[in-house]
């Protein structure tokens, strides 16, 4: 399994309106592509103008198959509902999870 793991800076007044469209825009469109396993939305009590996401895909070859013009239509769409609240990705990961058997 491989987790895409995204940071965004988002005002605390736009979070909410953030989450929402997020889910309806990019959820529903990833939700489309094979491998897709789901997505998670962390917030913090803490940091107020901070969004974690953590999107779980099968495989990194499945994720990357996602087409670009797919990726920029999805964004241009979600920032296009968007464009009221002010949003900045802040940070991109990509983790590998790796179990190991028992001894």
């Amino acid at each position: 399994m491989v987790i895409e793991w995204l940071k965004f800076r988002v005002s605390p007044q736009s979070r909410d309106v953030f989450i929402r469209l997020d889910n309806e825009i990019w959820t529903s469109t990833l939700g489309q592509f094979q491998g897709f396993l789901g997505k998670e939305v962390w917030i913090s009590p803490d940091i107020p103008d901070e969004i974690t996401l953590i999107i779980r895909w099968e495989t990194r070859e499945q994720w990357k198959k996602i087409p670009l013009s797919v990726l920029a239509a999805t964004e241009e769409k979600f920032a296009e509902q968007m464009q009221n609240h002010l949003y900045e990705m802040t940070e991109a990961k990509e983790y590998q999870i790796r179990k190991f058997p028992n001894s």
